[in-house]
């Protein structure tokens, strides 16, 4: 799928856009998402997001009018980094926003960066750049991928977690995931099993799970992943002998497979969508209003990531061509986040609150993620202090 989205294509931003031409040329926006498959949601999500914030905008950014071009990676590299090389050199984009999977992220990142183009991750958020390899062309609005399971960690101590099963999928964010619980559980870790990225059949890990002796388990099972796993182990009887917790397994992308079965699950995070601030209330009301359902936190990272964008190309004046001028933009970032306090640290991933999450059922039926408490506020992730920026 390659889909090109106009922002300004409406009569109201085509007249705002005629009124402005004098002033400079369109903002140019490539976004390169996973829109194909079983985690098709999530780069829905990031879609729906980014193209809100639009809208609430009118089709600009910082007074200018965008262009937003949208890519689907497949999930598959070699795709994602031809995609994201012809947003570069044919496209000459001023932007390029993702991408939902650390694996994506690293495939596209080196010719991103050294065309001096800024690259905005609205998801991934890997410890490979996050440290030595930091980039001043390259930042994150969403967290650095240990920092999730870290708060798991912290949240399984809460609640007296003694020996915890932990799995996820063998890839970047996977191993990320399983070393930043590891880091704060001060309980066993009975078992450690990584499955291939894409696995569908737990039956295996399942029957490994029940003759664990763990009292919990702890899983990074993202997209159609999550749903068949939390299906798996409901049908398998599991969930009336072993605790369910997890990070960006049981959320608004999958939890409408999962329906009842996901009901308790604990989950940590930086957001939940009834969050008490009144510019996330105001966004996921105006988000489910207009998609029809609830927003997770890959689409509020991408609301927030094109308001990041407002914020920069504001303070430039519009111009892009200064990059020093408009990195010191972003890093201000200066825009009110949904998710509450924001900013970036010296390697330009987030310094925010994270919080323990449930899953709940609305009186409607529908499901999501529900803040349960903060558990730690202003957290910074563990890899800055590698980064020389």
């Amino acid at each position: 799928m390659n889909t090109t989205i106009k922002s300004a294509a409406t009569a109201t931003a085509l007249s705002i856009m005629m009124a402005t031409s004098s002033l400079a040329d369109d903002l140019k926006i490539g976004m390169v998402v996973t829109l194909s498959g079983p985690p098709a949601a999530l780069g829905q999500q990031i879609v729906d997001g980014f193209q809100l914030a639009l809208d609430q905008k009118r089709g600009m950014l910082g007074g200018q009018s965008v262009e937003l071009i949208v890519e689907d990676d497949e999930l598959k590299p070699d795709v994602a980094l031809l995609k994201a090389t012809s947003l570069v050199e044919r496209e000459e984009v001023d932007f390029v926003v993702g991408t939902v999977f650390s694996n994506m992220l690293q495939a596209i990142f080196k010719p991103i960066v050294q065309s001096e183009t800024f690259l905005i991750s609205p998801n991934a958020g890997p410890s490979t750049f996050a440290g030595k390899n930091c980039n001043p062309f390259f930042f994150v609005t969403s967290y650095q991928n240990n920092q999730n399971a870290e708060v798991s960690g912290m949240v399984a101590n809460k609640e007296g977690f003694k020996n915890v099963f932990v799995m996820a999928p063998n890839y970047q964010a996977g191993r990320d995931n399983v070393k930043g619980f590891n880091q704060t559980f001060k309980g066993t870790v009975t078992d450690e099993v990584f499955t291939p990225l894409g696995h569908q059949d737990f039956s295996a890990e399942l029957a490994r799970m029940s003759t664990s002796g763990a009292d919990a388990v702890f899983t990074f099972m993202p997209g159609g992943m999550g749903v068949r796993l939390v299906g798996q182990f409901d049908g398998a009887g599991l969930k009336d002998s072993m605790k369910f917790m997890s990070v960006f397994t049981t959320d608004e992308t999958t939890l409408p497979g999962q329906k009842d079965a996901a009901v308790g699950f604990l989950a940590a995070g930086n957001w939940a969508p009834d969050m008490l601030n009144e510019a996330n209330k105001a966004f996921a009301s105006a988000f489910e209003k207009k998609y029809g359902y609830i927003p997770g936190g890959y689409a509020m990272q991408a609301y927030d990531t094109a308001n990041l964008i407002d914020s920069a190309i504001t303070k430039t004046g519009g111009a892009t061509d200064d990059k020093d001028a408009l990195r010191a933009a972003l890093r201000e970032a200066d825009f009110t986040s949904v998710r509450g306090d924001f900013s970036f640290n010296n390697n330009h991933y987030p310094v925010q609150n994270f919080h323990a999450l449930k899953v709940v059922k609305r009186d409607d039926g529908k499901f999501h993620t529900s803040f349960v408490r903060t558990i730690v506020e202003d957290y910074k992730d563990s890899f800055a202090g590698d980064c020389r920026m």
